[in-house]
């Protein structure tokens, strides 16, 4: 059977790349997925399936024609926090197919911030015409509760995706530190000059070797270029597009400094210690599941000292997540599979 995968694919995010290699990971054998993509090729390429471009209706109209279902493919698709474009598409889309008689899955996602009545709504009718849903953060679980929609709740799918070893990564001097920050309105000047000066006092501290990685080039790469010019003689920018190897990254990594929520995730589903710097509700809530060390970046301590003192105290003395808390939210995270199975193992051939 074919279905279609829709997300934020092929626009060179990691973290919507890690997802879709989640969900191609666990959808059922007899699936034959074309995945909507900003870079089909690319796509086409890294994964080994039919791939049409996410803007080109012809194209994905006659990939809807030719599927007998649809997924909304994991993370936040229903927000209209950046633009009231994202229900627009993604909305459009899936009330399309559900339009169309195709089977319907809204898969692994995190609902809102829903900031518009209209959006609210559009949202609320559109999940409702659903066939199954399952959603990754409890937040999204309460609306839907309010909303009387059925669900499942299970841990972001990305806790499940297999990680492979990065070539070279052994040969980097040891012990290491990941280091992911983003562009964001709240991480201004004034605080990444903060948080330079206490990465520099830092590594000076505990002769780490720092690894810079760029979740989303247009976003990341930016601030790994200012980190790695600071720090030049102990840093390194990894550019890693595979998600697989990615998470692989952080299987060599002693503790894990990052914005990006899949950053976060990948590190401590591999026992890395971690400090979480949020940006979003969505990142402020695994830190509050996971009891994750951290703060927001609006409220990054304005002392360099003060900031250095808590990454060190983390590295000398926290913990990562016991080896029974990640097999429970790998476990966990196997839900999403169930629903796929649950609507594509009785779907028509």
């Amino acid at each position: 059977m074919r279905v279609v995968l829709c997300g934020y694919y092929g626009m060179g995010n990691a973290g919507d790349e890690a997802l879709l290699a989640s969900l191609l990971q666990l959808l059922p054998k007899q699936v034959e997925p074309i995945v909507l993509s900003g870079d089909p090729a690319q796509t086409r390429d890294r994964y080994g399936v039919e791939s049409c471009h996410r803007k080109s209706f012809p194209e994905v109209f006659s990939a809807l024609r030719r599927s007998q279902a649809f997924i909304w493919g994991g993370g936040s698709l229903m927000q209209d926090s950046t633009s009231a474009m994202n229900p627009i598409y993604y909305g459009g889309l899936m009330r399309l197919a559900q339009f169309m008689g195709l089977k319907t899955i809204a898969w692994a996602q995190g609902i809102g911030p829903l900031q518009r009545s209209w959006v609210k709504g559009f949202t609320k009718s559109t999940f409702q015409r659903c066939t199954k849903v399952s959603v990754r953060d409890q937040a999204s679980a309460a609306l839907l509760n309010q909303w009387q929609i059925p669900f499942t709740l299970a841990p972001d799918p990305v806790w499940a995706m297999e990680s492979t070893p990065v070539e070279g990564l052994w040969n980097l001097p040891a012990p290491r530190v990941a280091v992911n920050l983003r562009s964001h309105k709240h991480l201004t000047p004034e605080r990444i000059a903060v948080f330079t000066r206490a990465l520099i006092d830092f590594q000076k501290a505990t002769q780490t070797c720092l690894l810079l990685l760029p979740f989303q080039a247009s976003q990341d790469f930016a601030l790994a270029q200012s980190l790695h010019e600071a720090l030049p003689e102990v840093s390194h920018i990894l550019q890693i597009k595979h998600p697989q190897e990615l998470k692989g990254v952080f299987r060599g990594v002693e503790m894990t400094i990052a914005m990006r929520l899949h950053a976060l995730i990948m590190a401590a589903s591999e026992g890395c210690r971690c400090f979480g710097l949020s940006y979003d509700p969505k990142v402020t809530q695994l830190m509050s599941d996971l009891e994750m060390a951290g703060c927001a970046i609006a409220g990054l301590p304005t002392d360099p000292n003060e900031l250095s003192h808590l990454w060190l105290e983390l590295y000398a003395n926290g913990d990562s997540l016991s080896e029974n808390q990640i097999h429970s939210l790998v476990d966990r995270a196997f839900f999403h599979q169930t629903i796929l199975e649950e609507v594509l193992g009785s779907a028509d051939r």
